[in-house]
C-alpha cells in the first residue's frame, strides 16, 4: 500500500472525479470568460491601494522597476500554470497539480496555503472596498462602532451581494465582472492620460532615493529577511527598497492563477485556460508600469509616504488631488470602488473551487463538495466561505495581512513550476494543450524568481506563514489522512479509477505511488 504522504491521485482519476453525479460543475466558460476574470481580480486591490504607499515609504519613483521585476516572476510562474492546466482541467488549480505530481500531503500543504492566499486576500480587498464606500458618497467609511467593536458593515454588504452572485452560477458572475472591469480599465486609463498632462521631471530625481537603515530591534521582523541576512537594516528607499516593493507589489499582480481554478468549467480547457492566464497578464502589466511611472511623476514620492505618520495611507487619487484634479480623484475613487467589487468576487470564486476539490478528494468533509442541481455551483462551500469572510472582514482589524497573500501565492508558484518539469518526465504521454517552451529553464527560472521575492518578504510574514503551515500539517493527520478519497480507493473501500496503475501503464513509468 502507497505511503499516505506520498501515494498521488492520477491525472485519470482527477479527470474521472469531475462527472461524479453531484460533484459535477457546469462547463459554460470561454477564453474571454477566463480573461475578463483574471484582468478583475488583478485590476484592483494592488493598483489602486498599495501603489502609491509603497513607492512612497520603499521604492521612490523605481516603483516602475519594482513592478517589472514582479511582473517577470509572475510570467515565468504563468507560464507554467498555462501548462499545468491545460493538461489537467480539474478544479483545484496548484492543489490539483500538486497531487498528481507530488503526493498527496504536499497537495494538501498547498491547498491549506490556498485557503489563506484566498481568504486572506478577500477580507483585506473587502475592507478596503469599504473605506472607498466612504470617498464616494462622502462619510468617513464604511464602520460603526459598538461599544468597544468597531463593525465594518461596508465590507459585510460586499461579502453578501459576492457571495450570492457566486451561488447564482459563474456565468453571471463572468457577466458581472465583464462590466464592472469595462469600469475600471476605463479609470486606469483615465489616470494614465489625464495624469500623463502633470508629469514633472523633477520628481523622478532621484529614480533611486538613498536608502535608509533602521534604528532598532523593535523594528527587526518587518524589515525583509534578505535585509537582515545580508545586513541591509531596514528595506526603505536604495536597492534593498526596490526589491522589498517587489515582494510587496507583487500583491497587484495576484489573481491570474484564479483562471486555473475554473479550468474544469471551461468549455475548451487545453486551449482557453492558457489564453485566458497569459492574456489577462499581459494586459494588466502594461497598465501597472504606465500608472506607476505618471503616479511618482505627478508628485514627489516624500508626499505618497506615511511611514513618518504623515496622514492617512495614499492612493492613486492622492496625486490628482495635491495637483488639484479634484474631478479626477472622486472618478478614480468611483472606479477603485468598482475595481474592488470584482477582487473580492473572483478570490472567493477561487477559494470555493480550491475547497471544492479538497473536498471531493476527502481531505476535508465530503459532504460540502455537493453542487447546486439548478445553478451547478458549489452552494454550500460559497456560503460557508462568504460567512466567514463576512465575519472575518466584518469584525476584525486586518492590517498589513497583504504580505501573508504574496508568501503562500509564491509558494504555490513554485511548487507549480516544479511540478511541471516532474510530470514531463513521469507523463510524457499526457495531451499537452500548452507546453511551456525552452524545455527545463523557465520553471527554473520562475523557481528561482519566486524564492527571491519571499526572501525580501518581512521576517513577521515568515513567522505568520510557518505559523499558518504548523496548523494546516496538524489538521492534515487529524482528519485528512484518514478520509482521503485516494486512500480509501486503495484500500478497496470505495470504487474508482486505479491511481496507481492508470498513469504508471499509460506512461510505461514508474508506479509513483509506492514508497
Amino acid at each position: 500500500m502507497a505511503n499516505p504522504l506520498t501515494r498521488v491521485k492520477s491525472v485519470e482519476q482527477s479527470m474521472a472525479d469531475t462527472d461524479e453525479p453531484g460533484h459535477q460543475l457546469r462547463k459554460n466558460l470561454t477564453s474571454w470568460d477566463l480573461m475578463v476574470f483574471g484582468v478583475s481580480v488583478v485590476i484592483g486591490a494592488g493598483i489602486f491601494t498599495i501603489t502609491a504607499t509603497t513607492a512612497g515609504n520603499k521604492a521612490g519613483p523605481a516603483i516602475s522597476l519594482s513592478f517589472i521585476m514582479a511582473a517577470i516572476a509572475c510570467a515565468l510562474a504563468a507560464l507554467c500554470y498555462a501548462e499545468f492546466a491545460s493538461t489537467v482541467p480539474v478544479a483545484g488549480s496548484a492543489y490539483t497539480f500538486g497531487y498528481a505530481t507530488f503526493g498527496e500531503f504536499l497537495a494538501w500543504i498547498l491547498g491549506w496555503d490556498l485557503i489563506l492566499e484566498f481568504a486572506v486576500g478577500a477580507s483585506v480587498v473587502s475592507k478596503g472596498w469599504s473605506s472607498y464606500l466612504g470617498s464616494v458618497f462622502g462619510f468617513s467609511g464604511g464602520t460603526v462602532d459598538v461599544g468597544s467593536v468597531t463593525i465594518d458593515w461596508g465590507a459585510m454588504i460586499i461579502v453578501a451581494v459576492v457571495t450570492t452572485l457566486l451561488v447564482l452560477g459563474t456565468k453571471l458572475s463572468s457577466r458581472v465582472s465583464a462590466v464592472i472591469t469595462a469600469i475600471k480599465v476605463a479609470v486606469v486609463l483615465l489616470v494614465i492620460v489625464v495624469g500623463f498632462f502633470y508629469v514633472k521631471a523633477a520628481n523622478f530625481s532621484p529614480f533611486i532615493p538613498p536608502g535608509e537603515s533602521g534604528a532598532g530591534a523593535e523594528k527587526s521582523v518587518d524589515s525583509s529577511l534578505f535585509s537582515l541576512i545580508t545586513g541591509g537594516g531596514e528595506s526603505s528607499y536604495g536597492w534593498y527598497g526596490v526589491l522589498a516593493a517587489a515582494s510587496i507589489v507583487f500583491f497587484a499582480f495576484i489573481g491570474f492563477d484564479v483562471v486555473a481554478t475554473t479550468a474544469e468549467e471551461t468549455r475548451n480547457p487545453r486551449r482557453d485556460v492558457p489564453r485566458g492566464i497569459l492574456g489577462s497578464l499581459a494586459i494588466v502589466t502594461v497598465l501597472y508600469v504606465l500608472v506607476t511611472i505618471v503616479v511618482t511623476g505627478m508628485v514627489s514620492y516624500t508626499q505618497l509616504a506615511t511611514s513618518a505618520g504623515n496622514g492617512e495611507p495614499k492612493n492613486l487619487a492622492t496625486a490628482f488631488a495635491l495637483n488639484g484634479v479634484t474631478w479626477a480623484e472622486k472618478t478614480i475613487a468611483i472606479g477603485a470602488l468598482a475595481g474592488l467589487t470584482t477582487v473580492v468576487m473572483v478570490l472567493m470564486l477561487g477559494q470555493s473551487r480550491v475547497l471544492f476539490a479538497m473536498c471531493r478528494d476527502g481531505l476535508l468533509p465530503r459532504g460540502l463538495a455537493k453542487t447546486h442541481p439548478r445553478f451547478g455551483t458549489p452552494a454550500r462551500l460559497t456560503l460557508l466561505i462568504g460567512l466567514v469572510v463576512f465575519i472575518v472582514a466584518g469584525f476584525f482589524p486586518i492590517d498589513k495581512l497583504e504580505e501573508m497573500v504574496n508568501v503562500g501565492t509564491l509558494f504555490a508558484f513554485i511548487v507549480v513550476a516544479a511540478g511541471v518539469m516532474i510530470l514531463r518526465r513521469t507523463r510524457p504521454d499526457l495531451d499537452r494543450g500548452f507546453t511551456v517552451p525552452g524545455g527545463p529553464i523557465i520553471p527554473v527560472l520562475a523557481i528561482l524568481a519566486c524564492i527571491w521575492l519571499m526572501l525580501n518578504l518581512s521576517a513577521l510574514t515568515w513567522i505568520r506563514f510557518v505559523i499558518w503551515m504548523v496548523i494546516g500539517v496538524a489538521v492534515y493527520f487529524l482528519y485528512g489522512m484518514r478520509h482521503s478519497m485516494v486512500g480509501k480507493r486503495e484500500r478497496g473501500e470505495v470504487e474508482g479509477v486505479d491511481t496507481v496503475s492508470a498513469g504508471a501503464a499509460a506512461s510505461g513509468g514508474p508506479d509513483l505511488s509506492k514508497e
